[in-house]
């Protein structure tokens, strides 16, 4: 006597693929939080460079970057001699990330989570 058969059709491409779409839409949102973080401390003269920042990902490579787009914003970045606001500072987007770190995790986490419902 056999008991019942079972069948199991597996598509391995297809779930590789939305769980690097999770992975990366994921990134994505953490690299939005980042960007987020970074803004309360990026130095403020007319807010151009504030608004200058934007984030991206790279599905394919698995990868999110932030970044501030004018023609000074690594000088301003990089130059810890400079005055700025109170609260505003160089290396605003280095500071946030070693807070941000467990935030983008769980970000990624959860869209993974997510995908494999």
């Amino acid at each position: 006597m056999s008991g019942p058969r079972h069948e199991l059709n597996w598509n391995g491409a297809a779930v590789t693929e939305a769980l690097r779409q999770a992975a990366a839409h994921g990134a994505l949102l953490g690299a939005e939080h980042v960007l987020q973080l970074s803004r309360q401390l990026v130095p403020i003269e007319e807010g151009t460079l504030e608004r200058s920042g934007a984030t991206s990902v790279d599905a394919r490579r698995g990868t999110a970057a932030v970044s501030y787009d004018t023609p000074y914003a690594r000088r301003v970045h990089e130059d810890m001699t400079a005055r700025h606001d109170p609260g505003r500072t160089a290396k605003y987007l280095e500071r946030v990330l070693p807070s941000a770190t467990d935030t983008v995790q769980a970000l990624i986490a959860a869209q993974v989570r997510r995908a494999l419902r």
